[in-house]
């Protein structure tokens, strides 16, 4: 089993940048499917990235392409997501899960591990 646990978020002007880190304790991340969701308040959970264990697929929301990175690095047993440009939008609380099939990236329900999440605020 493994526990994922956030980081890196914060109060951020719009504009700006962030750097959420997922780290693990109990089973080694690097050998999970791990992805990227958010809760903005009022708002349904939402599919953000996510990427395999051997960052072979990557998929983004249509919403963060072209402005957030997901990465890993399995030495560190850590992923990454890199938010840059950021919107007023983007505030919410994210969060890091792990243990999905390949093919279901994007759905949250099916990933087995789940993040407490951090806050991310985007100010105007």
């Amino acid at each position: 089993q493994v526990q994922p646990v956030e980081s890196g978020g914060g109060l951020v002007q719009a504009g700006g940048s962030l750097r959420l880190s997922c780290a693990a304790s109990g089973r080694t991340l690097s050998s999970y499917n791990t992805g990227w969701f958010r809760r903005a308040p009022g708002k349904e959970r939402e599919f953000v990235a996510a990427m395999t264990w051997n960052s072979a697929i990557i998929y983004y929301a249509d919403s963060v392409k072209g402005r957030f990175t997901i990465s890993r690095d399995n030495a560190k047993n850590t992923v990454y997501l890199q938010m840059n440009s950021l919107k007023l939008d983007d505030t919410a609380v994210y969060y890091c899960a792990a243990g999905s099939p390949p093919a279901t990236l994007r759905v949250g329900d099916l990933y087995a591990y789940w993040g407490q999440g951090t806050q991310v605020t985007v100010s105007s």
